[in-house]
């Protein structure tokens, strides 16, 4: 074990409430961990679309009879039953699944959206009854009332889906459709940039994406084989762009950094790593903006798409999923936004650097103030035994728990082995698996709300960036010391 000493978030008080973009982060992160165990179905089913429907590769009509069953059962009905689980484990799964089969059958869609709502519904209905019953049933009798509950609960669920809920959810559907379609065709697509890149950079990425645009691009595939709402916000050309700039035109410790950065985001489809760039300069947000309406320009003018979900967004994924004909359009518009965010973020950083040393000195206290203050979430580092605390586990939290979490915690616990420190665990979750057992807590500053508002009894250090920040390296100086 390593002795620290007690460690007080700086920014913690017990009466501060939870931002609205926290709990609007949290619901991201929920929607994420409803898809992200099913991504493998989807890239399935997208394989299946790729190559033997009519327009495929391999066009092959017995086989593509399995594209339509898939996206109006299958993936719904994954949906709903994980996200039933991960609200009441299995006997939530299981009441999602129930209630889902009302949506799909009682509609016309495919029911992604439903699926995300009355997954999570049926989970919480069965937990509320579980918690009302418990220490009430007698002996004996366990395993007739809980078949029996599911069953009846399940039987009303279903009903009420397919009566109520359902035809709910499909003209809720079919506004959003025709609102972005509409966009599509009067040409204004680019426009979602504009809410787009702001929204990822808070962290909002996986609301957007796995909330509204792969539902819709779901639907849009299984008529037309591929679908542009797939790149609308995961296209991987504008953060190369501006961790380019970076590289070349940015801070001494920017330039040092981006490169690695480049390579994780574009390659291994992790974006949070930028959005600390975009953070310390946030006047290159429009580097950003603009580089994602020309991208979004570029596939609409070569009329391209995806045929599912890239997750992660990295340019293998990108490429991996499109179809027949497309490459020139995808390719083209990945460059491109790549280009069109680097020449004005390159600017924006050429222009800041004129401003002279004085903004650079303002610059450098207030990030000396910010370090100051984040240092005393670390630890008061007094001698005194009785604030003493072994510390044994610490995990690295983010939105979704596989991406730039295990980045960070993979090379934390690198850095403490090179140090010789081999008992202290480093694992990466998702903010709201995070396990009791944890001595510290590690997340980005932007999700730190949202971790107290799951982990509001625990320690936790909050950083900007998952490769190099001070509050990290002070923290292992510490725990080599000890």
């Amino acid at each position: 074990m390593t002795n620290v000493a007690n460690f007080e978030e700086h920014s913690h008080t017990e009466d501060k409430k939870p931002s609205v973009r926290a709990k609007i982060q949290a619901v991201g992160g929920f929607l994420t961990n409803m898809v992200l165990p099913n991504i493998g179905a989807f890239i399935a089913w997208g394989i299946l679309t790729a190559l033997f429907i009519p327009t495929g590769w391999i066009p092959n009509e017995q086989l593509g009879e399995i594209v339509g069953p898939a996206i109006t059962y299958l993936l719904p009905l994954l949906l709903a039953y994980t996200g039933g689980r991960m609200v009441a484990g299995q006997r939530g799964a299981v009441m999602g699944a129930i209630g889902a089969i009302g949506l799909i059958v009682g509609s016309d869609i495919p029911m992604f959206l439903g699926a995300m709502i009355i997954g999570p519904l049926g989970g919480y209905v069965i937990k509320k009854f579980d918690q009302l019953i418990e220490n009430r049933i007698p002996a004996g009798f366990e395993m007739i009332v809980n078949n029996f509950s599911i069953g009846i609960l399940g039987f009303g669920l279903m009903i009420v889906s397919y009566l109520f809920i359902g035809p709910v959810i499909e003209n809720v559907n079919d506004a959003m459709t025709s609102a972005i379609q509409a966009l599509v065709q009067t040409g204004f697509l680019p426009l979602l940039s504009l809410v787009n890149e702001p929204a990822k950079v808070l962290f909002l990425n996986n609301v957007i994406d796995q909330g509204i645009y792969y539902p819709l691009g779901m639907q849009d595939t299984l008529d037309a084989g591929k679908s542009i709402f797939f790149t609308v916000a995961s296209n991987p050309g504008p953060g190369l762009g501006l961790l380019l700039a970076f590289t070349l035109f940015g801070t001494k410790v920017a330039r040092r950094t981006a490169p690695g950065a480049i390579v994780i985001h574009f390659l291994g489809g992790i974006h949070e790593l930028y959005f600390p760039y975009v953070l310390m300069k946030p006047l290159t947000i429009i580097g950003m903006i603009a580089g994602g309406m020309s991208g979004i320009a570029v596939f609409s003018f070569f009329d391209a798409g995806l045929v599912a979900g890239p997750s992660p967004g990295s340019i293998f994924a990108y490429l991996a999923l499109t179809p027949r004909g497309n490459f020139l359009g995808i390719i083209s518009g990945v460059l491109v936004a790549a280009a069109v965010t680097f020449a004005v973020t390159s600017v924006i950083l050429k222009l800041d650097k004129n401003t002279g040393d004085e903004a650079d000195l303002t610059s450098s206290i207030a990030k000396s103030k910010s370090m100051k203050a984040e240092g005393k979430q670390l630890m008061n580092f007094s001698a005194d035994a009785s604030t003493t605390q072994e510390i044994s586990k610490i995990s690295f939290a983010c939105d979704a728990g596989a991406g730039s979490s295990a980045l960070g915690a993979t090379t934390f616990r690198k850095k403490l082995q090179k140090k010789g420190i081999s008992n202290i665990e480093v694992k990466h979750y998702r903010i709201e698996d995070v396990p009791e057992s944890s001595d510290i807590i590690v997340v980005h500053k932007n999700l730190s709300d949202r971790a107290r508002m799951a982990h509001g009894d625990k320690k936790i250090i909050t950083i900007e960036s998952y490769l190099n920040d001070p509050s990290l390296d002070e923290l292992l100086d510490q725990l080599s010391k000890d």
